[in-house]
């Protein structure tokens, strides 16, 4: 329905839907393409900050060093950061989200229309010794949401030229502005129509994506942290009390998640990654994906999903079983919150456990997230970051041959 309505007559790439997809159960051959991403070996995109740019950050904060020396100070590390990722094996090169702050807000806020502010509306973090964190910060919308210029165009285009593998590119999903907190998030006063809050920021993605194509992007990923969290049942009451439905929502935002790519051309290969927080080695939420599994995996129209599966707040894998036979699956096994490498074997385990819902040729390996979804990054070593993603690529390349 959204689709339809949307107007901004200058994004005009034809509207294309999800290949071959089958119904749950279908055993009817489908071919996937496995020379396109994702790749049997590949990751999530944040990448931990170095030292050096840690501290260029914070002269700029504080006045001691320009806005145009603290980028050269990124385009070094992002250089840096990118040979490693070569080095190790990967094919799907990102910049480390070296250029942001947090995954999200840097690229909402580039909108005209949405801010950040504190609010009462506190999310709590926990880790895995008990300790916990709590963020009263969130974005709000105090106008009419548009895109006014490029966001993120000359994040790619540097990462472009630096790789002479794919570059890969992730946008965070706006449903996640949404469902932290609703109307608390989207007044009235200045969206009578939630319908027209929805068309116009999936328009100002749209704008986006194009530009990304246009800069040479063949491989996006959609960050959503709102479809995973959704299985939580703390989550779930939370959303209850902003006066919405949590059985509802997940179909409302896969809808939006398809507006979003809908006019994307043929050489834009879409992922999704889901997660249930991710923020200094701490997470906000847990529950299997059988809350969401119809709705995510058989409604949004994307190529591929990674699925965080790194611990067993993830639930088992028979939510699998709802994937279209069309559709990659990026399994999240390798935790980047521990600093323990996890082994081949039991990586190998849980490969074949998987297998039994989706074809093991439809799979592929990952971490379960990024490893700095802010700029803090999480509790692990650069070292053991390195150990990680040389792991995914060794089990990767022992099961599928490198393909």
């Amino acid at each position: 329905m959204l689709s339809r309505r949307l107007r901004r007559p200058e994004v005009c790439y034809p509207v294309i839907s999800s290949p071959g997809a089958v119904e749950p159960g279908n055993t009817g051959a489908i071919m996937v393409n496995f020379d396109r991403p994702p790749f049997r070996a590949d990751h999530v995109g944040s990448l931990l900050r170095p030292v050096e740019l840690h501290a260029a950050r914070e002269r700029a904060q504080a006045g001691g060093i320009s806005r145009d020396q603290l980028r050269e100070v990124e385009d070094r590390c992002i250089r840096d950061v990118v040979a490693m990722q070569e080095s190790v094996g990967l094919q799907g090169i990102t910049d480390g989200e070296f250029r942001r702050t947090m995954w999200h807000t840097d690229f909402l806020t580039g909108f005209a229309g949405i801010e950040t502010t504190q609010s009462n509306y506190a999310v709590m973090f926990k880790g895995e010794l008990g300790e916990s964190a709590g963020t009263s910060s969130m974005m709000v919308v105090n106008g009419k949401v548009r895109r006014p210029r490029p966001i993120m165009i000359d994040h790619f285009a540097f990462l472009k030229a630096a790789t002479g593998r794919t570059p890969k590119f992730c946008i965070p999903s706006p449903t996640y502005l949404h469902m932290r907190g609703s109307r608390k998030v989207v007044p009235e006063s200045v969206y009578p129509d939630m319908d027209e809050f929805w068309i116009d920021i999936a328009s100002a993605y749209q704008e986006e994506i194009r530009d990304l194509v246009d800069a040479g992007c063949e491989y996006l990923q959609i960050d959503d942290v709102s479809f995973a969290t959704m299985c939580d049942a703390g989550v779930r009451e939370q959303i209850r009390r902003d006066g919405e439905n949590p059985d509802s929502l997940p179909s409302k935002y896969a809808g939006i998640v398809n507006t979003l790519i809908a006019r994307r051309p043929p050489s834009l290969r879409v992922t999704m990654h889901t997660c249930r927080g991710n923020f200094q080695s701490m997470w906000m939420a847990s529950g299997g994906y059988d809350a969401v599994a119809e709705a995510v995996f058989n409604q949004i129209e994307v190529d591929a999903f990674f699925l965080e599966y790194d611990t067993e707040r993830a639930g088992g894998f028979e939510p699998l079983r709802f994937v279209p036979r069309s559709k990659k699956v990026v399994l999240g096994l390798v935790s980047t919150k521990k600093p323990e490498v996890e082994s081949k074997d039991a990586l190998k385990r849980r490969i074949e456990e998987a297998s039994r819902f989706v074809p093991i040729e439809n799979l592929c390996l990952s971490p379960q997230c990024g490893f700095a979804s802010s700029h803090h990054g999480n509790r692990i070593t650069p070292d053991i970051q390195r150990r990680k993603l040389e792991r995914v690529v060794e089990v990767a390349e022992e099961i599928w041959g490198g393909k």
